[in-house]
Order: structure tokens, then sequence, then C-alpha cells
């Protein structure tokens, strides 16, 4: 008998139709329209038409055994027609151009309301046959049974019976209670939490008018009423629950992953009351489940492989960061739908429908945005950490001058600004704000991934020779860090760090490592920048020409002091010597001359001097 079971549920439909086709903003002219094509496909298929032309044609009637999901769908679609069309009229009827027909308009909708509970009544007369022949489940009847109650409740309440609205309303608020309690999934949990908000205001406004005192608590008049008139309103009531409860016993068994895992912020609850999001946070949390996994294998083995070379370890983060993309995928997915509920919200001018002191939707949505920008952060932060342990050299024997690829810097830096645009956009979430020591912890990160940006950025001026541009980094690197510390002391636990998962921890420890390598570039920069030019501002080193033998030439030259001080005019005065007195001359001592040359004969020209000169005489 189980094998000829209906699949049918109301709840579940009107949802997915309403929010899909104009209902999300209140749109009740095109819901209606399609609500009415969607009756005229129905009626096509199931063969339902009355003839062609002016040859009428009967139908049969239905019975449990020719009964189908389509002939139920088609009663729930033209209850949902007639309601939309109603909720129409009243909206043309409010409006200040239609004032002179408001009168007409009103009691147009009138008549489609009751046409609409009509249908609906229809639906569960056929609903409880199908039941008592084993041919629905007790899911399916209660969900029609909280259907007609609804319909029947607004209906009351528009023609001011409060009371018996308030009866209505009541009973129904119990049995999605008793959904929310027993529902086998989070997401039918979820859809009997929508309709739950939904009457939650009727209830309230029924309560007001009547002049109850307490008629804010909702949860107390619903338990009270329906304890006394549920036996009376629903047929079998108490007898449909328990069948119910046994029956979500048995379903529960095997549906333990469409369960979500309750979200928690701060210790309290974030509750998730629409099924959208039930849907996108259930492959939210598959994800993380993955990456729980993934990370085991990978801690076991990296612990057997310590031996091993860097390349292992560094395969293993790539694969890490691969695993990033399904979560990622799926947080964005979770805070789409959550961003259109927003705006749904308030396009609709309608404000929350969950309960005073609770978290709305807003607060969802704020949370799931958190969680992305956490997961791409951690996400990016374990890229750079593949990245540098990629390029990281080998230790060898001999120092030598570190190569680093040219595309390392800038890419680490791209990285970096993506990690503080995550960080910033953090700080401006209002759950962030509303909390202060995670303001701080978000502030803390922000600054310090600010300085690590600065150290890394000084290596691609470096790299460039433009050696001033890089040393101001560095000092701006070192206000960040300073910064840092002063927030880090304000609270005594981190909440980031503390939490699970910890995205980006960051202690004391880390700070002191990252002041040593700023200390230590600042350093190396300040000889390098000297070596080129000399200290100079000018990155251009042609007109500083360093003489490179000048400290060989020293060890063969001679060096003159004296001299060089001399030439830079800081000479010291030279010292006195003392002056010898030299005696006068007398005038009677002789002076002594050189003699006077005697004259020479005069040569002798012609023959004979010749002559004398071959024989040696004079």
């Amino acid at each position: 008998m189980s094998e000829n079971k209906l699949s049918f549920r109301a709840l579940q439909l009107a949802n997915e139709q309403r929010t899909a086709y104009g209902l999300r903003y209140n749109d009740f002219t095109r819901y209606r329209k399609h609500c009415a094509n969607r009756t005229h496909r129905l009626r096509s298929t199931l063969k339902m038409t009355h003839g062609k032309g002016r040859e009428f044609k009967k139908l049969p009637p239905l019975s449990t055994d020719n009964i189908k999901d389509g002939n139920l769908e088609l009663l729930l679609f033209e209850s949902e027609r007639a309601w939309a069309y109603s909720q129409d009229l009243i909206t043309q009827s409010l409006q200040p151009a239609n004032e002179d027909q408001a009168g007409t308009l009103r009691h147009s909708a009138t008549g489609r309301f009751r046409r609409a509970v009509h249908w609906s009544t229809q639906l569960l007369s056929h609903c409880q046959s199908l039941y008592a022949s084993s041919h629905l489940s007790a899911e399916g009847l209660m969900q029609i049974t909280i259907y007609t109650l609804i319909l029947n409740g607004r209906f009351l309440r528009y023609r001011d019976s409060f009371e018996d609205a308030l009866i209505q309303l009541s009973v129904a608020r119990h049995l999605l209670d008793e959904l929310v309690e027993c529902a086998a999934t989070s997401r039918d949990q979820a859809l009997a939490t929508v309709f739950a908000d939904e009457i939650g205001p009727e209830i309230r406004y029924c309560a007001h008018e009547l002049g109850r005192e307490r008629a804010y608590d909702v949860d107390a008049i619903a338990a009270e009423l329906s304890e006394k008139h549920r036996g009376e309103i629903v047929e079998g009531c108490d007898a449909l629950i328990q069948k119910f409860r046994q029956e979500g016993e048995v379903a529960g068994k095997g549906v333990g992953k469409k369960k979500l895992t309750t979200l928690m912020w701060e210790g309290q609850p974030v509750p998730v009351r629409n099924p959208e999001l039930v849907d996108v946070l259930l492959r939210v949390q598959e994800a993380e489940a993955k990456i729980t996994q993934s990370r085991e294998p990978a801690r076991t083995e990296g612990a057997s492989d310590k031996g091993r070379k860097g390349k292992s370890g560094g395969h293993g983060s790539k694969k890490g960061v691969a695993a990033y993309d399904a979560i990622l995928l799926a947080l964005s997915d979770a805070e789409e739908v959550g961003r259109k509920l927003v705006e749904a919200q308030q396009n609709s001018g309608s404000s929350s429908t969950s309960a005073a002191g609770t978290r709305d939707i807003h607060f969802v949505h704020a949370y799931i945005v958190y969680q992305l920008l956490s997961r791409r952060i951690q996400r990016d932060l374990l890229l750079v950490s593949a990245l540098l342990t990629s390029h990281r050299p080998q230790a060898s024997a001999k120092p030598k001058k570190e190569h680093v690829d040219a595309r390392l810097y800038p890419a680490v830096v791209k990285l970096l600004d993506t990690v503080i645009q995550g960080l910033a956009q953090m700080r401006n979430l209002s759950i962030v704000d509303e909390s202060p020591d995670l303001a701080a912890a978000v502030e803390a990160r922000l600054t310090f991934t600010k300085a690590r940006r600065c150290s890394y950025l000084a290596h691609c001026y470096v790299a460039v020779k433009k050696y001033a541009e890089a040393l101001s980094l560095i000092q701006h690197a070192t206000i960040y860090l300073r910064e840092t510390r002063s927030t880090l002391s304000i609270f005594s636990e981190d909440p980031i760090s503390s939490a699970s998962p910890a995205y980006y921890p960051l202690t004391s420890s880390d700070l002191d490592a990252l002041e040593s390598v700023i200390t230590q570039d600042g350093l190396t920069i300040k000889n390098e920048w000297f070596a080129y030019n000399g200290g100079s501002i000018d990155a251009d080193n042609k007109t500083y020409k360093k003489p490179l033998f000048f400290d060989i030439a020293l060890n063969y030259v001679q060096l003159d002091m004296d001299r060089l001080l001399e030439r830079a005019g800081k000479a010291s005065a030279p010292p006195l010597v003392p002056v010898q007195a030299v005696p006068a001359k007398s005038r009677l001592e002789e002076v002594a001359r050189p003699k006077t040359p005697e004259p020479q004969a005069p040569a002798k020209g012609g023959l004979s001097s010749l002559l004398e000169g071959w024989w040696g005489r004079k």
C-alpha cells in the first residue's frame, strides 16, 4: 500500500510557487496570472476539459481510486488563484485613484476570498479520504489542514470575526510547531517556521483587537487556545499528531545528511528560517566536512614525511588551496540567497516576521558574509604560504646571494591586497561592529597584514633600484606593527584565534618574527643603497664612481696625510724653531776673491799652425 501513496505537500508547493512567481515582492497580479496558467496546463494534462465548442462534456467525479497528485495540485492552484485575486483587489481598493470604486472592489475581493476557502475545503476533504484509505501520509494531511486553517482564519479576520479567526490561526500555529519539532529534515523544519512567522503577527493583531492583556505573547495565546479547540476544529487531531511523530521517527533514520547543524555566534544559535537558506547551507556544511577530512590525512602525511624534500609540502598546500573552491562557491550562493531575502523584505516595506528579540534575516545575511570573508581570507593566506614555500631557497654549505623570481613579491602583494580588502569589509559588518573584542581583533589583523604588505612591497622597489621608496615602506611597516601591538594589548583573549575554525591566528611570536624581518630588511636596503650610489636620492648612479682599487693602492703607496690635511684646510700650524744668532763680520776681514785669468796668446793662422798640430807642437 505504501507504493500507492501520494507525495503531495501543500505547504511546500505553495511556498515554492509564491517565492518564485512574485509574492516575495507582494506582486499578487503576477502570481495570479501564474496560477491561472498553471491550472490551464494541469487541466490539459489531466484531460479535464469540458469538450470543444458548444458540446459540453461532464467530468467524472473524483474518487480515492482515480485521484492523482495532479488533481490535488489543481485544487490547490485554484485556491491560490482565488486568494491572490482577492488580495490584488484589496490592494487596488486602498489606492486613492480607486476611491470611488473601493466598495465594489472590496465586495469582489470578499467573493474571491470565499471562493478560495471553498477550493481549499474541497481539497481537504479529498485528502482526508486519501488518508483514511492509507493513500496519503500523516504529514501530507497535516500540511493541507494547516493550509486550510490559515486561509479560513485570514478570511475571518478580513470579515472582522477576530475571535473565530484567532482560534483558527492558533490551532494552525500549534500544528506548525509540531511540524517544526518532529521534522525529518532541516528544510521541512524551516518550511514550517516560515508559515509560523507569517501568521504570528495576525494572531497578535486579533488578540489586540479582542483586548487581551498579553497580546504580544503569541506562543502563550496559541498554546492556550489550541489546547481547548483543536479537537473541535481538526477531526482526530491527537491521533493525527501521534501518527505523524511515528512516521517522523522512521523517516529520520535515513536522512542524517539533510540535518543542518546548529549555527552558533557568540554562544547563541543563528536561526535559519527559510528553506532556500537551508539548501545552500547544507552544501556549505558538506564542503566544510570535506575540508576537515582532507586535513587529517595531510597532517599524518606531513608528520611521516619530515625527512623528505620540500616538494611534498608544496604539493600538499596546493591541494589544500583547491579544497576551498567548493566551500567558497557554496557560501557565495548562500550570500546571494540571503541578499535577495533582505532586498525582498526592504522592497516590500514589511518588517521582520520573526519574534521580538530574535535574530532576523539581516543578522543571518551578515553572518553568512562574515563566514564567506573568513574562508576567503584563510584561502588567500594559505596561498601566500604556498608561494613563499615553493620559492624558498635550499640550504647550502656556501652562502650565496638569494635569487628570487621577480614575479614572486608582486604576486604576494596582490594576495595581501585581497586579504586587506576582506578584512576591511569584515570590519564594517554590523555583527562585528556590535562586538568590541571582535572588532579590535579584526583591526589588529588588518594592520598586521598592512605591515606584511609594506614589507613585501619594499622588496619590489628594491628590485628596480628605488631604495628611498623601499625605506619609506619599511618605516610604514614599523608603524603598522606598533599599532598591531597596541591593539592586541586591549583584550585578554583573542576571539578569532579561539574560534573554530581559527581562520587567521595571530600571536606575539608572529609579531616578533615580522619585526626582526623588517629590521633586517631595513639594514640590508641601506647597505645596498649606499653601495649603489652612495645613499643619494638620485636613483641614477652614473655620477657616482667609486674607486674599486682604492684599498689595494694603499698597500703599496705611502699616503701623505699631512698634505691631505693641508689641502682640506685642517692642517695644524708648524712648530716654531729657535733662530741662532749670526756673528757680525768685521770691516778688516779680507774677502776671498777669485784670481784673474792670464791673457792667452792669439791663435796662429795659416799652414804653420796646421803643421804644428800634426807634430805635437803648440
